[in-house]
């Protein structure tokens, strides 16, 4: 039986397709404890990352970042904006396709 968390959660997923050249560079930047991770845990409100690969396609990952709240993942991006547009600006060649599969929070 799945036990539920006991404290609300904010989860974004997003999917990607990555560059056979780029593989380990972003392994390694979208890592549980990679550049992204690192930029998030200089908020209060960021909990964890998770990086995940398919089974079937070397190239294919979804990222799942958790936060406490939608207000602190959006109080994140306020303070560290600058931060994140250039940490983006950096990883923005290695993949082949990035979707945002969604954003989601816990029914109350």
């Amino acid at each position: 039986m799945p036990t539920r968390q006991s404290k609300p959660m904010y989860i974004i997923i997003w999917a990607y397709q990555v560059k056979s050249e780029h593989l380990a560079s972003f392994v390694e930047i979208y890592s549980n404890d990679g550049a992204w991770a690192k930029l998030f845990g200089k908020s209060e409100g960021y909990l964890a990352t998770e990086l995940l690969h398919d089974e079937t396609d070397t190239l294919r990952f979804v990222t799942i970042d958790r936060w406490v709240s939608a207000a602190s993942y959006l109080n994140f991006k306020a303070q560290w904006q600058a931060e994140y547009n250039a940490l983006d600006a950096h990883c923005e060649g290695m993949t082949e396709q990035e979707v945002l599969i969604g954003r989601y929070s816990q029914p109350i």
